[in-house]
């Protein structure tokens, strides 16, 4: 099933994080390409065969983060997210972390992947790498005049890991104004990785938009059932690793557990 279809059906849907190891030209890199592009590989063939509906490859393991990647970094990922798609048969999206939209989306296209999260997309925030700045206008003109409109964003709004620099701005204007720029899903996020979403924030965002909410963190096994009676879908990562430890691969018997708790 494509993205386009997978987001347009009246259906619950679950998109799997593939996290990758530090790339090189980062603090944490090990010296091998090809381990970062074996573990992408394995984790997006253990989610598929596992039950999820798609797939994102992103630059997890880059901590610290800057708001853009280097170009060693942009080239690795690019090739990371090849690989992956032409690994599995779902859709596969890509996130170059923190906020590289353009990288995104150029790697996205070129590598025939479906679909891009965009972390900061209508809001002002600040984080411990900047102060990061709306690119909805950008990104959006980028999309449609480098021909990718096929490439659908699904886009953040107040997402995790930052501050707002306007905190009188609710979640349902973000979500509001993401909608209006032309974000074709959008995800709700708790504060940090593995903080579950607050379901009254998936209520209000429901609300007020005409396009898939997406749960962007925290969900698992206890707590899908309930987040999934509201949000159209869910992002899930770390709690599908042993012991919620990022750098860890992706477990069969988790995602299977995870999965377990949805009605479908």
């Amino acid at each position: 099933m494509e993205i386009r279809e997978l987001l347009a059906v009246n259906r619950q849907f679950v998109i799997g994080m593939v996290h990758c190891l530090p790339l090189p030209g980062t603090t944490g890199y090990h010296g091998s390409v090809e381990e970062i592009y074996g573990q992408a590989v394995q984790d997006a063939r253990t989610l598929e065969e596992s039950g999820v509906d798609a797939v994102i490859v992103e630059n997890m393991g880059d901590d610290p983060f800057g708001i853009t990647l280097d170009l060693i970094q942009r080239t690795t990922l690019a090739v990371a997210a090849q690989k992956v798609r032409d690994a599995v048969h779902i859709p596969v999206g890509v996130d170059a972390a923190f906020c590289d939209w353009e990288a995104s989306l150029s790697i996205a296209y070129s590598t025939g992947c479906q679909f891009v999260r965009i972390p900061v997309f209508v809001d002002t925030v600040e984080f411990y790498g900047g102060l990061i700045t709306p690119c909805a206008k950008d990104c959006m003109r980028y999309r449609h005049l480098m021909g990718m409109d096929s490439v659908m964003v699904l886009a953040d709004i107040q997402v995790k890991h930052t501050n707002m620099l306007l905190p009188h701005v609710s979640i349902e204007q973000s979500a509001k104004n993401a909608a209006a720029c032309g974000a074709d899903g959008i995800i709700v996020t708790g504060s940090a990785i593995g903080i579950e979403t607050p379901i009254e924030m998936i209520e209000k965002v429901k609300k007020v938009v005409p396009v898939p909410v997406i749960a962007g963190s925290g969900v698992n096994a206890a707590n899908i059932g309930e987040q999934m009676k509201i949000a159209d879908g869910a992002i899930i990562g770390s709690s599908l690793k042993e012991g919620g430890i990022v750098s860890n691969p992706i477990s069969g018997r988790l995602v299977k557990e995870v999965l377990a708790g949805l009605d479908r």
